[in-house]
């Protein structure tokens, strides 16, 4: 199993950095540039048993669905998604909110595997990696932008 977290520090309070990722228009905000992620089907926000279906894309016109599943959450605290299909063979993204030093800290943790497990996670471990450093240093500036301005974090 692997293992990747990353931590942001944003200079705002927890709910307000939780009143972000409860946007309509959250991913279309967290995607990074060029990454043509299509949203399939969205049922709930952050509370257990939301689902979001994703239509990401592979390899020139290959696509896979990658549907995911809510399954904990506590308001301005924490909330877990775990894949129930999609590309990998485990998928596990805990989102923590804590408060720290006048403002808030955002914690993604991720456990994975690769298809193939484990033969593949020896092998391809260190480029997931790479790939998900890449993916969250780009919502993590993106939430602190939009956090950290003067007005409200709801839609514009």
């Amino acid at each position: 199993m692997l293992r990747y977290e990353k931590s942001v520090w944003i200079n705002a309070p927890v709910e307000r950095v939780w009143a972000f990722h409860e946007r309509d228009d959250i991913f279309d905000l967290l995607n990074p540039p060029g990454e043509n992620i299509q949203i399939l089907s969205r049922k709930g926000k952050l509370h257990t048993g939301s689902r979001v279906e994703f239509k990401i894309p592979v390899a020139g016109p290959i696509h896979i669905r990658w549907l995911a599943l809510h399954v904990a959450h506590e308001v301005n605290h924490h909330f877990v998604d775990e894949q129930i299909r999609g590309p990998f063979r485990y998928w596990k993204h805990e989102h923590i909110f804590e408060p720290e030093t006048g403002g808030a800290r955002l914690t993604d943790r991720v456990t994975f595997s690769l298809p193939l497990s484990p033969f593949n996670d020896w092998l391809f471990g260190g480029l997931a990696k790479m790939r998900l450093n890449k993916l969250f240093e780009h919502r993590h500036t993106v939430t602190k932008q939009y956090c950290e301005r003067p007005f409200p974090v709801p839609a514009e």
